[in-house]
């Protein structure tokens, strides 16, 4: 195995070569959070047999220019696919792999890069779309938490301080309930001008309408726990090129494992060599056509085909308290936090199902119906779907937010998609739903006033009502016990 450093159109660039003679097929990983922390991934690669061509991208590290995230990244991903094309140890063939931003950037090279530029395969895990669809849900709510996380880590800098938001809410537990929030820069002693750019985007779904013109294979790879899980199976849904894989485990957004009964020894792969095993197959045109993917069952220890959805079963839901309630941005319900007070006047309304009485396999996606009332101009509805084990634990399963315009005062029926669940419920196991007016603060607060989130400077109370006669939860239940299927067989297959 050899390795060498050079520059590609300005940009810092690492290149490792299997042992033996070429040429060789490429891989290439471009990557804002430095190139030299992918040396093992791409060793990997070349121990698999292909040339890994790992690249600062613009502006981050070692790469000279300005960083300026989700542009350009199609035109450098182009240039540097030519550069490889015309090397003697490539033969010609390429795949673009990479997971988040990285994804984002594979992506890019196969969907909007010129023909002779393109990637022949795409490895994308937990893919970040863009920055509409990192900002917000597609509901359009602003996903607070992450942001300012990523942004004070890695926005308008050369390098990237993984600690720097954990650090600043060290010194000021109360940072992001300052208002406005476009003041987090200062704050946090930064500057940060892309911090305001962030919030003006709302195209959502580019990638994904681009993504039905594909021309190429996608493995696209995603966790039940990451925050970007519907945009994955988005991905993989409306991708048009020869054949799409998509695998979905029981994983958060570093495809590790949460903590908990979710996941099993079943759901530990081994990635690295998947990917290649699939590269070499995609490359050599032995997939079958079409959408195929494995589905990890949470709670049961197995994979399931992706396409495996269960049936739509209504589960009528028992008001257990606070069919009105005020939904106060002073004291908003947080998202870290599953307690519910007993005491005070109600901050949500809490609804539940009586106890399972037989183990339930719930796989796809999941909805709560309501017919609400909010008394303020703006509201959001957050609700979130919690398992009360028989053995008195509170685990969190979904959460939806959606943002309601109505007339103040004015009964609306809501509908909340609360994401996708593949999860098996033991009997007696009970479902709690709370619903809340905000979820606080991995979103912003909405200020009830109709103004902006990102740049109000004033909060109101906003008081909300309920019908609990309308409260329906929608779960997709498999009608059997499932047969459990080999991911690998069937992102191979």
């Amino acid at each position: 195995m050899t390795a060498h450093d050079t520059v590609v159109g300005g940009l810092a660039t690492d290149v490792r070569l299997p042992a033996g003679d070429g040429p060789f097929p490429a891989v290439l990983i471009r990557t804002p959070y430095d190139r030299t922390r992918h040396r093992s991934e791409a060793h990997g690669w070349a121990r698999h047999g292909f040339a890994a061509v790992v690249q600062d991208v613009r502006g981050r590290f070692a790469s000279p220019g300005e960083w300026r995230p989700y542009t350009g990244e199609a035109a450098d991903g182009a240039a540097t696919a030519r550069w490889i094309r015309r090397q003697p140890w490539c033969d010609g063939r390429l795949v673009a792999a990479g997971a988040s931003y990285a994804a984002h950037c594979a992506l890019v090279l196969a969907l909007e890069a010129p023909g002779d530029a393109r990637a022949d395969a795409v490895v994308a895990a937990v893919p970040a779309l863009g920055l509409a669809e990192t900002a917000r849900e597609t509901s359009g709510v602003e996903r607070l938490f992450t942001r300012a996380g990523w942004w004070a880590a890695h926005g308008d800098r050369r390098d990237s301080d993984e600690n720097a938001l954990a650090a600043a809410l060290a010194a000021d537990p109360g940072l992001l309930a300052h208002l406005p929030l476009t003041t987090l820069p200062e704050r946090l002693g930064r500057d940060l001008p892309s911090w305001t750019t962030l919030w003006a985007h709302r195209d959502r779904g580019r990638l994904v309408a681009e993504a039905v013109h594909a021309e190429v294979p996608l493995l696209v790879v995603g966790g039940h726990h990451d925050h970007f899980a519907d945009d994955t199976v988005a991905l993989w849904r409306s991708w048009g090129g020869p054949c799409a894989r998509l695998l979905l485990g029981p994983w958060r957004h570093g495809l590790v494992a949460t903590p908990g009964p979710d996941a099993g020894p079943a759901h530990r792969l081994g990635l690295g060599d998947l990917y290649a095993r699939w590269a070499r197959r995609a490359l050599a045109g032995a997939l079958t056509a079409g959408r195929r993917g494995a589905v990890a069952l949470g709670g049961a220890d197995m994979w399931l085909p992706a396409s495996a959805d269960g049936e739509p079963s209504i589960r009528r839901l028992r008001l257990l308290h606070g069919s009105t309630f005020t939904a106060d941005p002073d004291r908003p319900v947080r998202s870290d936090d599953l307690t519910v007070p007993t005491d005070g006047p109600p901050d949500r309304c809490l609804l539940a199902t009586p106890p399972l009485p037989r183990p339930l396999d719930v796989v796809g996606p999941v909805g709560l119906r309501l017919r609400a009332t909010a008394h303020t101009p703006s509201a959001d509805w957050a609700a979130r779907l919690v398992a009360l084990t028989p053995a008195g634990t509170a685990e969190p399963l979904a959460v939806g937010v959606v943002r309601s315009g109505e007339t103040a005062g004015r009964q609306a029926p809501l509908h909340i998609g609360l994401g996708r669940l593949a999860r098996r419920l033991r009997a007696g196991t009970r479902l709690r739903v709370e619903i809340a007016g905000h979820h606080f603060p991995a979103h912003a607060r909405n200020p009830h006033t109709g103004d902006d989130p990102v740049t109000a400077h004033r909060l109101i109370a906003s008081r909300r009502d309920i019908d609990p006669a309308g409260a329906a939860l929608t779960l997709p239940v498999l009608p059997s016990r499932p047969t459990p299927t080999d991911p690998a067989e069937e992102i191979l297959r």
